[in-house]
């Protein structure tokens, strides 16, 4: 896809937003099932169904899929599609681009171990790999537009409000 392309596609939907905030406001919603057999959790994920489980570093098997893994996996798909989206707006000249995300974690938290290590990710790093020979400033602003308008990065960044409720069933 070029730019004219994308910003063919875009600027109807721009434009709707700028006349009708509130048709921009969508809200995106998953599901998932616990399995009656295993610690185990069965998320729906619209393609196919991914079983989340413990880490091994929690005693899980590493059998089922890790959710602070599906996070950076989250973290690493948004950053993926911003960047190309970015650079492809920009008529950037991107030859090949490759995405990673570590996160350190410290499982004494998670476990109830120690009252003083946190639960959840200590600290990530996302990471880009870019083949270009673009200048450094438009490189700049390629990965500073990029960490603008990601939507996992910015929500990890600012932290969303967040609410938890139950009902029998």
């Amino acid at each position: 896809m070029d730019a004219t392309t994308l910003k063919g596609l875009q600027a109807p939907l721009k434009e709707t937003y700028r006349e009708t905030p509130e048709k921009a406001l969508i809200t995106l919603r998953a599901r998932g099932s616990i399995d009656d057999q295993a610690i185990a959790c069965k998320v729906e994920t619209g393609r196919a169904l991914a079983v989340a489980g413990l880490h091994p570093a929690t005693g899980g098997s590493g059998l089922e899929l890790c959710s602070g893994d599906m996070l950076l996996e989250s973290l690493v798909a948004c950053a993926g599609v911003t960047l190309k989206a970015v650079a492809t707006a920009l008529e950037f000249k991107l030859n090949d681009a490759t995405v990673s995300a570590e996160g350190d974690l410290d499982f004494r938290g998670t476990l109830g171990v120690a009252k003083d290590a946190p639960v959840g990710f200590r600290a990530i790093r996302l990471a880009f790999e870019l083949d270009t020979d673009e200048p450094q400033e438009r490189i700049d602003s390629l990965l500073k537009l990029t960490e603008r308008y990601c939507v996992v990065f910015q929500t990890i960044n600012q932290r969303p409000e967040l609410s938890v409720n139950s009902k029998r069933i």
